[in-house]
C-alpha cells in the first residue's frame, strides 16, 4: 500500500501547479511514473491526484479545459472560474489605483471578439470595458456592422486601469495578458478585432507599426485575427475613420455580413 504524501511535500506539489496557472499554463498531463524520476514517488503521484497531475510544460497550444465539447457546453461558467482566478489581483502594480477589476462583457457565443489596450477612468468606475467615449465610438462601429454590442465580447489586454490612462507597459500586459488568453479560448470567437497597438502586439507577438499590422488576416488560436485603430484614437484624429471602416469592412465580408454602402461610423 503506497504511502500518503506528507503535508508539506502535498502543499509544494499545489503551489508548484498554481505557480504554473500564474504562468498562463493549463495544460496539465501526466507523465508515465518510470519518467518522472526523482520529481515524485507512485504514492506521491497517487496521493496528490486530487489537486492536479504533474504540470508539464507543453509546445502546444495549451488548453483550460480537456475538450473543446466541455467549454462549449458551459463557457458563463469557464469564464467565472477566470474572474475567480484573478481574484482581488495585486500581480502588478497596476492594482494600487483601480477600483475596479474590467473583466469583459458580451456573448458568451460570439463571431466577433473586440480587444483593447486596458480600461480608462469610466470603465474603471463601472467595471464593464468599452462605457467611455471611446465605448460609444465602439458602439457605433459594431452597429455599423448590423451587429448589437451583445452580441459580440469586448475585453482588454489588462483589467485594471493604468494611471492616468496611461498606455499599459509590457510587464503589465505579459501578467495580465493570460488571462485575456483564456477568454479566447473559452468563446473562441471566429474573429479577433484587436483595437490599437498594445492588443495587437500583444497578442501578434510582434513589435510592428498600424500601417504594416493592418489589412490582413492573422492564424491566431483557431480564429483570425484583424487589427484597426482603438477608438481612443479615432477620436483623437478623425481622418482614420476611413481606415478603421476599410478593416470592419473586412471582417463582415469573411462573417458573410451584409457590407452597406455608407460612410465610417461617427
Amino acid at each position: 500500500m503506497p504511502r500518503p504524501l506528507d503535508p508539506e511535500a502535498r502543499k509544494q506539489l499545489v503551489a508548484r501547479v498554481n505557480y504554473y496557472r500564474e504562468m498562463g499554463i493549463y495544460d496539465f498531463y501526466r507523465r508515465p511514473l518510470a519518467e518522472a524520476g526523482n520529481e515524485l514517488s507512485a504514492a506521491a503521484m497517487q496521493s496528490a491526484e486530487a489537486d492536479s497531475a504533474i504540470p508539464v510544460i507543453s509546445t502546444r497550444e495549451t488548453s483550460l479545459f480537456d475538450s473543446p465539447l466541455h467549454v462549449a457546453q458551459d463557457k458563463p461558467a469557464a469564464l467565472k472560474i477566470i474572474r475567480e482566478d484573478i481574484g482581488d489581483c495585486t500581480r502588478c502594480r497596476l492594482h494600487q489605483g483601480r477600483k475596479n477589476i474590467v473583466f469583459g462583457v458580451g456573448s458568451v457565443n460570439a463571431d466577433i471578439m473586440f480587444v483593447g489596450e486596458g480600461p480608462g477612468a469610466d470603465e474603471d468606475e463601472q467595471g464593464e470595458p468599452f462605457v467611455g467615449r471611446a465605448g460609444q465610438l465602439l458602439n457605433n462601429m459594431i452597429a455599423a456592422m448590423g451587429l448589437a454590442r451583445s452580441e459580440v465580447y469586448i475585453a482588454n489586454v489588462v483589467k485594471c486601469r493604468p494611471p492616468g490612462n496611461r498606455t499599459p507597459e509590457k510587464e503589465e500586459c505579459d501578467t495580465c495578458g493570460p488571462f485575456l488568453l483564456r477568454q479566447i479560448e473559452v468563446i473562441r470567437p471566429r474573429v479577433i478585432v484587436a483595437l490599437g497597438a498594445v492588443a495587437a502586439k500583444y497578442l501578434l507577438a510582434v513589435n510592428d507599426s498600424m500601417a504594416n499590422l493592418r489589412g490582413r488576416w492573422y492564424d491566431f488560436k483557431g480564429s483570425r485575427l484583424a487589427v484597426t485603430y482603438h477608438p481612443a484614437y479615432l477620436l483623437r484624429d478623425p481622418r482614420q475613420k476611413k481606415e478603421a471602416w476599410k478593416d470592419l469592412q473586412m471582417v463582415m465580408r469573411h462573417l458573410g455580413l451584409k457590407v452597406p454602402a455608407r460612410n465610417a461610423p461617427e
